[in-house]
């Protein structure tokens, strides 16, 4: 998650969790390598049907300015990534990878 680099302002509890699961990832994969892979996709703005936020066009198009790529992010590109971790990545380990857009590149 984006916040575990850059976090959030009075969510003290919700940064935390997140750095927890990216050190969990990394030692899990020291734990259980060299036999099983452990990787963590980090997800940024993705369209949502139920989420209310991208009903509002003014809150959509602000996130959509601080992303590189300049779209939402899709259910099926975090699929796709899930998809070449499991069937394309066999040398990679203990690594998060950012689906967001250049998001956490451009903030």
């Amino acid at each position: 998650d984006i916040h575990t680099e850059r976090p959030l302002k009075d969510f003290v509890i919700y940064n935390a969790a997140k750095g927890g699961l990216q050190a969990l990832t990394r030692s899990l994969a020291l734990d259980l390598g060299p036999e099983i892979r452990v990787n963590g996709v980090s997800p940024g703005p993705i369209l949502w049907p139920e989420d209310a936020i991208w009903s509002n066009a003014q809150a959509r198009d602000a996130i959509i300015q601080d992303t590189l790529l300049k779209r939402m992010g899709e259910p099926e590109d975090i699929a796709r990534t899930v998809q070449f971790l499991i069937h394309d990545a066999p040398y990679i380990t203990g690594q998060i990878i950012a689906v967001d857009g250049g998001r956490s590149i451009h903030l």
